[in-house]
């Protein structure tokens, strides 16, 4: 007897062998038009799957060749006039397999198999930190933010079949980048998600945390944002704590756990007595909804007790915020 999954993968690999080789030849997407208005471009692809795809963008924002993983809605290739939604999914810092994070590690798959919305996973480096570098006041600092809000959008509208109707949704860092795109580019997210996110940059000692994640990176945490004190103006104009009120009419979801084993726990996990950078965003997480509240500004929330900083929870609270990221992007949910 053949398993049901055992034949879906027969059925996707069928699919991919008739489809995918006739796609490849002449490309996914059109590349003569995959070019972004300051030089951008898809420089490559890969096909995954039957629904997957690798593309390699030469980014003059990044200053490298980076790899952005799109699923294609279950359509694409029996309906090639139609244009789709796009869902960005961010990963976390330090993320060994980087963009190929939320396949690897979530159902996201499964769960979008028969969502009409193109997603897209993007490279934000080991540390990119979803910004323009400040590098000290020079030119010539890493911007992954003008990757990821400029140069990919265009790409994707222009050749890979997206509308200018978009969501965002992130883990941890990730969750970060989320809000702060949504907030210092209103308009161009209709649904921000933040799952585990540090949420304000100024709350208690977070510089701390951003200065380990940079470090563990082997990058500069000064080139970054400069010092919280002495840079103060360029921390605030990053801080979705501080950009609050920009997110107003857009669509909201903030979770986060507290730190204390939860039901994905097992006995052996090294989560098994808790977990402190869990217990940070929930603190983080709390304060930027109550300034969220203060403003006036509606948002769904999910601050649960007992959860620590992994991917089982982060998979749980994206079928969580469904509902919100969906009317972001203007489908029925």
């Amino acid at each position: 007897m053949i398993r049901l999954s055992t034949l879906a993968a027969l059925v996707a690999a069928a699919l991919l062998t008739a489809l995918a080789p006739a796609a490849s030849a002449a490309s996914i997407g059109d590349l003569s038009k995959a070019v972004a208005d300051d030089g951008a471009k898809v420089v490559g692809e890969t096909v995954v799957d039957a629904r997957t795809v690798d593309l390699q963008v030469w980014s003059p924002a990044a200053k490298r060749t980076a790899s952005v993983r799109l699923m294609l809605p279950p359509d694409w290739f029996t309906n090639p006039s139609r244009n789709y939604p796009a869902l960005f999914l961010l990963h976390g810092a330090n993320e060994w397999v980087d963009y190929r994070s939320w396949t690897q590690f979530t159902d996201v798959e499964s769960f979008l198999a028969d969502k009409p919305v193109l997603t897209v996973m993007p490279s934000d480096g080991s540390s990119g930190f979803y910004t323009k570098e400040w590098n000290y006041g020079r030119r010539g600092g890493v911007d992954y933010e003008t990757f990821h809000t400029v140069e990919l959008p265009q790409i994707l509208e222009r050749a890979y079949r997206s509308t200018t109707r978009r969501a965002v949704a992130g883990i941890s860092i990730g969750g970060y980048g989320a809000m702060a795109y949504a907030a210092r580019h209103p308009g161009l997210f209709g649904a921000a998600a933040s799952y585990s996110g540090l949420l304000h940059l100024r709350y208690d000692k977070t510089w701390m945390v951003v200065s380990t994640i940079r470090v563990r990176a082997n990058r500069d945490f000064f080139q970054l944002w400069g010092s919280p004190a002495q840079q103060a103006r360029i921390w605030r104009s990053v801080n979705p704590y501080d950009l609050a009120e920009k997110l107003r009419g857009t669509e909201l979801f903030v979770s986060s756990g507290n730190g204390t084993p939860g039901p994905f726990e097992k006995p052996d996990d090294l989560n098994i007595l808790g977990n402190p950078i869990e217990e940070w965003s929930w603190n983080n997480s709390r304060t930027f909804v109550r300034r969220l509240d203060e403003l006036g500004i509606p948002v769904t929330t999910d601050l649960y007790r007992g959860g620590t900083h992994t991917w089982p929870y982060w998979e749980r609270e994206f079928a969580r915020s469904w509902p919100v990221l969906a009317r972001g992007l203007g489908l029925d949910g």
